[in-house]
């Protein structure tokens, strides 16, 4: 589909074969970003991963990622940390069970992705609800979302762009300069305290960044690793949070569903025995439920913008160069040509199916596909699971109010990502 967005030239991508086509194909010609307006607050999309062009300060950054943190090798040195952040949310959860206290799913599952993601990279965590940093962390953070998800003028009409008519590059600006205060006082604390003869080495991506010489060709300035962490919490946090809520929730709102999973857990985990990595690949169901959350609520229904470099013929049409490319993964995930019940949630159609959410089946794209697939999805498909999987063996949970399964709320939020619109509160009882 070919219209325009004020003077905005876009297309957009709806079916499985159009998008393998495209990324088969033209990947290089679609590997550039749309750059909204709002990330070009404090120059933040000149020090992106995830906005700069294909360049080769942009491969180095997703080098840096990759071999600092989210490759297979190192996702395993670090499968304690997510192990032990879990272990934490079980913790607070049982204390909810004496107390009947309610759990807000989408919150604390946004603490330990936080958690996770900190712990990963400075060693220190976020997300502590007595800290009165973490608590002016977290508002940061919804703010940017907010500013992000909303549509700009400026995006639309380039000769608005400047006059930041609704305030969103200004606010964004504000909110910007908050978070990376935060992670260039980390950064200037550690470059202090490395000069400290009894300086005790820490095991984190920060540690590695530092130790990367200005001689080497992947030597990154402290001022941009303040960015770099900046793309690495906002992209993973939310998105990964979102998806877990709307996991829960669909088990909540289908108990069938929900004692399938309990029994898979129960005979291959064992009663009383927490949930590990290692498990993961031992439980399809708990699989196909959460490739069945990404199929029908992908944290992103339209992943960031490309740019089209060039004209582009595709499909007998012609894509004009500077148009806004648009991949539909929320319509394709639901396509009724290729998903029998398209609308339910129904787990068990990957159980013996070779579909995968890595980017090479075209019909289920949650982490895009090509040159710009989310570097994160590895760790994303690891500590969903194993939060998902934990919550679940562990307790069992009674909606607040006398609110049944059959009549939950479980409309959407359309914002950055695509979040529940009536947030999961439910109160958690031990097993």
């Amino acid at each position: 589909m070919y219209l325009k967005q004020g003077q905005l030239p876009t297309v957009v991508l709806s079916s499985a074969s159009v998008v393998e086509e495209a990324i088969r194909k033209h990947d290089l010609t679609f590997s550039n970003r749309t750059v909204i307006d709002a990330i070009c607050a404090l120059d933040h999309h000149d020090n992106s991963a995830i906005f700069l062009p294909p360049t080769s300060k942009w491969r180095n950054l997703r080098k840096l990622s990759n071999s600092h943190m989210l490759s297979a090798r190192k996702l395993d040195a670090s499968r304690n940390i997510r192990e032990n952040k879990v272990r934490d949310l079980c913790s607070y959860v049982q204390k909810c069970t004496d107390t009947g206290a309610v759990v807000n799913i989408g919150q604390v599952g946004f603490d330990v992705i936080l958690n996770v993601m900190s712990t990963t990279l400075f060693s220190l965590d976020l997300a502590d609800p007595v800290s009165e940093l973490s608590c002016s962390f977290r508002k940061t953070f919804r703010h940017i979302i907010e500013e992000l998800g909303m549509p700009n003028l400026g995006d639309f009409f380039p000769i608005m762009k400047k006059l930041d008519l609704q305030g969103i590059r200004r606010r964004t600006s504000i909110h910007f300069r908050k978070m990376l205060d935060v992670f260039n006082q980390i950064i200037e604390q550690r470059l202090r305290d490395r000069c400290s003869p009894n300086y005790v080495r820490c095991d984190d991506v920060l540690e590695a960044l530092l130790d990367i010489k200005p001689n080497q060709a992947e030597y990154i300035e402290p001022s941009a690793i303040a960015h770099l962490f900046m793309d690495l919490i906002v992209a993973a946090t939310d998105t990964t949070s979102t998806t877990f809520e709307w996991a829960m929730a669909e088990l909540i709102h289908n108990p069938s569903k929900l004692k399938i999973l309990q029994a898979e857990l129960q005979e291959m985990v064992g009663k009383g025995n927490s949930v590990e990595e290692c498990h993961i690949t031992q439980l399809p169901y708990l699989q196909a439920i959460v490739k069945e959350t990404l199929r029908l609520h992908p944290p992103a229904p339209i992943p960031i913008p490309r740019k089209v470099d060039s004209d582009v013929n595709m499909c007998g049409y012609t894509i004009p160069a500077n148009s806004m490319l648009l991949l539909n993964v929320g319509a394709i995930a639901r396509d009724p040509e290729t998903w029998d019940n398209p609308e339910k949630f129904e787990p068990e159609r990957f159980l013996g199916s070779e579909i995968d959410v890595k980017g090479h089946n075209f019909e289920l794209l949650p982490f895009g596909a090509g040159r710009r697939t989310c570097p994160g999805m590895p760790l994303a498909t690891r500590i969903l699971p194993l939060m998902l999987a934990s919550l679940i063996h562990e307790f069992d949970w009674i909606l607040e109010n006398g609110v049944t399964p059959e009549n939950m709320d479980m409309e959407e939020k359309h914002s950055f990502t695509v979040e529940k619109a009536q947030r999961l509160r439910i109160v958690p009882v031990c097993r």
